[in-house]
């Protein structure tokens, strides 16, 4: 380092560590918002996103170190903070593009979605740490005080940025609009710091003009991508990036999508209509269980648009429908939008189902729906042997339980959800497509359990009558079906890695 680079104020030097520290976990903890759309929030993506964090983290700060031996770190400090600004606004439109390519791809897939979420912006910041360390160790004596208090910090900032954005930023803010503050933020904090480094110096740091012009240029650039760039979202829940769209076909069609997969299908005239397959399938158990026109005290693990308590409500005056809704945000959206409508037959309570159901009576409800498990993101927590075990206790004895599953070949997920329910459940059936059975395709698979016999014969009378192709598995078929797959527990559920199709 020239002998005339000097160091920075205590005070400006904790503030660019905490500062570029506390941005990489904004960023950290926004990219799974900004890619769970596309590839889902699931176990992999998670630990893509830290894992490829921290890979920026290692790369930066040793390029930031090695920098800082060969340069004068006072002239790299602050076009590090802006290129990062930079990066962090390109971000938003690199992300939403290469995520329509790369939607609900493999292992490879999600890597380089995440790559492109995080990796440049957050190894640039992790460059700020170094040059500031670079610039503090004027004194030998003081090197351990000077790292130890500049890495603590650091520390420090981070911690702040995730618990400020985990619980106040992205349930108050979009993403986008974090991330292009963030990146505002950054920018304007490098070009303050160019500004005073510069009158400091009494000269302007070194910067060729046409630089600095391709870099105005280029941010530009990236904001105006922005707001061009296909946005999956209509709303931006604390858990989901939600639209609804209208139904071409039918004026009254509503479809609400969850992560840019469909969720659900309501009709906002006529709450009787059932548009997709299983949900026609829980009506029909609905219909055989307890005939039009007789009250259900019925209890639901999951809301999306309200189809089946809306179904249930009409078809049946006087049930009492609770839906267990952790996303306050979609429950807003269901009434604002899908035709919910709250009152004495159906009330929605905010909240984690696992949590809230063991509040609830045992032996009060004549029919539990479980569909909280998504197309992309399948809480764990939901498929557990313990969870079915707070299920049954809910459920009356002749009671009937039924759970919505999304499975791909080769199908390992039902078959251990399956042996799950049935480790708590005496009686157990699936109703699926013939080809899902076979392992040709993916689908839903609609799994009917109680403690007391099944009504498997009208069962099937009714779904014969409400669509084609459908199946019914039980007894030794669905032993056969089953196999040796694992029961899932609390403290082994590998959810993720049982829906991976490769």
């Amino acid at each position: 380092m020239p002998a005339t680079a000097r160091a920075l104020p205590n005070g400006l030097a904790a503030f660019l560590v905490f500062f570029s520290s506390g941005a990489v976990l904004v960023l950290e903890t926004v990219a799974l918002r900004l890619v769970g759309p596309y590839v889902g929030v699931t176990l992999q993506v998670t630990s893509s996103v830290i894992g490829i964090a921290l890979a920026a983290i290692a790369y930066g700060a040793w390029s930031g170190g090695w920098l800082a031996d060969r340069r004068d770190p006072r002239t790299l400090l602050a076009p590090a903070l802006v290129l990062a600004g930079i990066a962090t606004a390109v971000t938003l439109p690199v992300v939403r593009y290469a995520g329509e390519v790369l939607r609900g791809g493999a292992a490879s897939a999600i890597l380089l979605l995440v790559a492109l979420a995080v990796f440049v912006p957050a190894a640039l910041l992790a460059a700020v740490t170094p040059l500031v360390v670079k610039l503090q160790l004027a004194d030998l004596r003081r090197t351990g005080q000077v790292v130890g208090r500049l890495s603590g910090i650091g520390t420090l900032g981070g911690i702040t940025a995730t618990l400020a954005t985990g619980f106040v930023l992205v349930a108050a803010l979009p993403s986008t609009v974090i991330l292009l503050a963030l990146a505002v933020a950054l920018g304007l904090t490098g070009l303050a710091l160019g500004v005073w480094l510069r009158r400091q110096d009494r000269a302007e740091l070194p910067g060729p003009a046409r630089a600095k012009a391709a870099l105005a240029v280029l941010g530009l650039v990236g904001a105006g991508l922005t707001t061009v760039a296909p946005n999956p979202c209509d709303v931006e829940t604390a858990y989901h990036c939600a639209r609804v769209e209208g139904d071409a076909g039918r004026v009254s069609g509503r479809t609400l999508l969850l992560n840019s997969a469909q969720h659900s299908y309501v009709d906002l005239d006529d709450p009787t209509h059932l548009e997709y397959a299983y949900t026609k399938w829980i009506g029909a158990v609905a219909d055989v269980i307890a005939p039009p026109g007789r009250r259900l005290d019925a209890l639901h693990l999951g809301g999306g648009g309200f189809t089946v308590p809306r179904y249930l409500t009409a078809t049946r005056p006087g049930t009492d429908n609770v839906v267990f809704e952790i996303d306050g945000g979609l429950v807003e959206l269901s009434e604002r939008s899908l035709g919910v409508r709250q009152g004495p037959d159906l009330r929605a309570v905010v909240g984690d189902a696992r949590m809230l159901v063991a509040g609830e009576a045992a032996d009060s409800r004549d029919l539990v729906v479980g569909d909280a498990f998504g197309h992309l993101v399948v809480p764990w927590h939901l498929s557990t042997r313990e969870m079915a075990a707070e299920v049954r206790r809910v459920t009356r004895p002749g009671g009937v339980y039924v759970q919505n599953v999304i499975d791909y070949p080769p199908l390992r997920f039902i078959r251990s959800e399956l042996a799950t329910v049935a480790a708590e459940f005496r009686h157990v059936a699936l109703i699926a497509p013939p080809a899902a059975l076979a392992g040709e395709q993916g689908a839903n698979f609609l799994i009917v359990a109680s403690d007391a016999p099944l009504p498997l014969d009208a069962v099937r009378g009714r779904l014969a009558e409400v669509g084609q192709g459908v199946s019914m598995l039980a007894g030794a078929d669905l032993t056969g079906f089953v196999g040796e797959a694992l029961v899932l527990t609390d403290d082994f559920a590998p959810v993720d890695q049982l829906l991976a199709t490769a």
